[in-house]
C-alpha cells in the first residue's frame, strides 16, 4: 500500500480506528500489569522492567481460582438455560399470538425492566432466606425459570420481524401453538435467541453484586467477580495478581463470543427492524 493510500485508509476508518483504540488499550494495560512485578504496578512504567509469567501460576495459588470459574460457569449456564425456557415461548405469545392484554402486559414488561433492582433487593432476600437458600447461587438462577424482561423484550422484537405466513402455514397444515414454535419459529429465531443467551451470560459471568449478596457468607460458591475482591487486603492490593486472575477470567467469555459472533453480530442487528 501506498503512503497515500495508508492516509485514505485511516481517514475512513478514523471513528472505528479511535473507538477500537479506546476499548483495547485497557485490555492491553491489564495484560502488562499481569507480568508486572507488585512494586511495579500502577506506577508510571507501563511496559514490564521484567516479566514474571509466574503471576499466573501464584493466582491460582492464592485462592481457588478453578472453583469460583466453575461456580461463575454453573450459574451463567443454568441461569441462560432457564431464561431461555421462560422468556422464548413469553416472547412469542407477546409477538404472535393475539390475545386480550397483550399490550398492557408488554408495558408492565418495560417497566420491569426500568425498575432498580435495589427496590427488591430486601423483600427477595428475605423471601429466600426464609426459603434456606442463602449462601448459594439459587436464588440467583430459580428466578429465571420466571423469565427476564429485558430477554423477553429482545425476543419478542425478533420475533416480529418473522413473516406471519409461516405460521399460518404451519398451522393449516395442523400444528398447535406449541409445534409451531419448535419446528417454524425457534430454526427462524436463532440469531436472536443467541443474542439474548449472550446477553444472559455475560452479565451472569459478570455479576458481582448478586453473589455478594447471596454467597459471602459461603465461600464454597463465590463466584470469579466475587473472588477476586480476595487479592485485597486491609492494607494493599496485589494489583499484578488481579489482572493475571482477570485474564484468566476473560478468556471463555472472549472464546465464546469469538465463535458465537455471527449469530450474535445478526440477532441484535436484526432485533428492531419492527417495532
Amino acid at each position: 500500500m501506498t503512503r497515500r493510500n495508508v492516509l485514505l485508509f485511516v481517514a475512513r476508518h478514523a471513528i472505528a480506528i479511535a473507538l477500537s483504540v479506546m476499548f483495547l488499550a485497557p485490555v492491553v494495560f491489564l495484560g502488562l500489569t499481569s507480568f508486572m512485578t507488585s512494586d511495579q504496578t500502577l506506577t508510571s512504567q507501563p511496559w514490564p522492567t521484567s516479566w514474571h509469567p509466574e503471576n499466573y501460576a501464584e493466582a491460582f495459588a492464592k485462592a481457588p481460582l478453578l472453583r469460583y470459574l466453575l461456580n461463575t460457569l454453573l450459574y451463567a449456564a443454568l441461569a441462560t438455560g432457564f431464561m431461555l425456557l421462560a422468556s422464548v415461548p413469553a416472547a412469542y405469545g407477546l409477538a404472535k399470538l393475539r390475545w386480550r392484554g397483550r399490550s398492557v402486559t408488554m408495558v408492565a414488561i418495560v417497566c420491569m425492566m426500568m425498575l432498580p433492582p435495589q427496590v427488591t433487593t430486601v423483600p427477595l432476600y428475605l423471601f429466600w432466606a426464609d426459603a434456606g437458600l442463602t449462601g448459594s447461587l439459587w436464588p440467583l438462577v430459580l428466578p429465571m425459570l420466571a423469565g427476564d424482561a429485558f430477554s423477553i423484550f429482545l425476543l419478542r422484537q425478533f420475533l416480529v420481524t418473522i413473516p406471519d405466513e409461516y405460521l399460518d402455514a404451519a398451522r393449516v397444515d395442523g400444528a398447535g401453538e406449541w409445534r409451531t414454535l419448535r419446528k417454524v419459529v425457534l430454526p427462524m429465531a436463532r440469531p436472536g435467541i443467541a443474542a439474548a443467551a449472550m446477553f444472559q451470560f455475560f452479565y451472569a459471568w459478570n455479576d458481582y453484586y448478586g453473589p455478594l449478596l447471596y454467597t459471602s457468607e459461603n465461600e464454597a460458591n463465590w463466584t470469579v467477580s466475587l473472588g477476586l475482591a480476595s487479592f485485597r487486603t486491609m492494607h494493599h492490593v496485589e494489583w499484578h495478581l488481579v489482572s493475571a486472575a482477570t485474564m484468566l477470567t476473560m478468556i471463555p467469555v472472549v472464546v465464546l463470543f469469538f465463535f458465537a459472533q455471527k449469530a450474535f453480530v445478526q440477532g441484535v442487528t436484526l432485533t428492531g427492524v419492527k417495532g
